[in-house]
């Protein structure tokens, strides 16, 4: 077997996220024939002993990749002493090979609720989580008020993080029809007096959505993940978890697309929706109380 650089080989093996092994190789935790292991070194995992805190590298085991839905009050991590419940916790023994190390691909804030996938697949998770594949996640989010057109606005022109400008490629209202079927999944049911909406992003900057929408000051009252990539989150309810099929994971794998400009502070995406597809239709052009009926120009087309 040929050599691969390290952290590929314990992504591989299930040990952690190919960002993760980069870190467990940095801090020393790792070890390649008794030395301690550097970054950027390659090993051939058939012929040299690997071990990760003392513990050889596990056998090779079957890739798996799941999709839950996270409830509400979960943590996604594998492992966490002050979490009453891990993600690793909802899943059903039947879909992990015994001895098999899942780790999520991405993370949901313990608060937010949705598609979440698992995997021992680290070629497979890095397609998928890394920045420079630009996959697309979408989020219904639901606000305690409808959203003003300036803060619509700046949610697709672009708002200013901490990791820099985050702008939505998409956002509208939410269907009805969308609305009570995510409705019927989620636990608690939400109250009937929110607003929904579906944004879609391509960065995935920790609790990005949440704070983007703190940002212009219209608090998010509760978020659900329903989208990665090609795959949605369809009818599984909360705390369920299932089986994606070959053609679910290599369909996945492949839906990013580079952008070519990624990077921590490189400009927002062009956005994919107006300000006019996510708020109520104004009265008709010419109309009373009209900006042409008071002699100044209409600004954003109809809506």
């Amino acid at each position: 077997m040929p050599a691969s650089r390290l952290q590929k080989v314990l992504a591989d093996a299930g040990v952690a996220s190919r960002r993760r092994s980069e870190q467990l190789i940095a801090e020393g935790r790792v070890h390649v024939d008794g030395a301690t292991a550097t970054l950027g070194m390659s090993v051939d995992p058939e012929t040299q002993r690997i071990e990760v805190d003392g513990r050889s590298l596990p056998a090779h085991h079957p890739l798996v990749h799941l999709a839950m839905h996270k409830p509400a009050g979960v943590t996604s991590t594998v492992s966490d002493r002050h979490a009453a419940t891990t993600v690793l916790e909802l899943v059903p023994p039947v879909l992990v090979p015994p001895g098999a190390r899942l780790y999520p691909v991405g993370r949901l804030d313990r608060d937010s609720e949705g598609l979440l996938l698992l995997t021992n697949d680290g070629e497979w998770a890095q397609r998928v989580l890394h920045p420079s594949h630009e996959v697309e996640r979408e989020y219904a989010v639901a606000t305690p008020r409808p959203l003003t057109r300036q803060q619509a606005e700046a949610l697709l022109d672009g708002v200013e993080l901490e990791e820099g400008v985050a702008a939505l490629l998409e956002l509208r209202p939410a269907t009805r029809t969308e609305t009570g079927a995510l409705a019927q999944l989620l636990d608690p049911p939400p109250p009937p007096e929110l607003a929904w909406y579906r944004a879609t992003l391509a960065q995935g900057w920790k609790r990005q959505v949440r704070r983007m929408f703190a940002a212009v000051g219209a608090p998010v009252a509760r978020l659900v993940r329903v989208r990665i990539g090609t795959l949605r989150l369809g009818g599984l309810a909360s705390g369920r978890v299932r089986a994606l099929s070959e053609g679910e994971s290599a369909t996945l794998a492949a839906s990013g697309v580079r952008l070519g400009q990624g990077g921590r502070n490189a400009p927002p995406a062009p956005r994919r929706s107006s300000v006019a597809a996510v708020l109520p239709v104004r009265p008709p052009s010419g109309g009373p109380g009209s900006r042409a009926a008071r002699g100044r120009p209409a600004r954003g087309g109809p809506g």
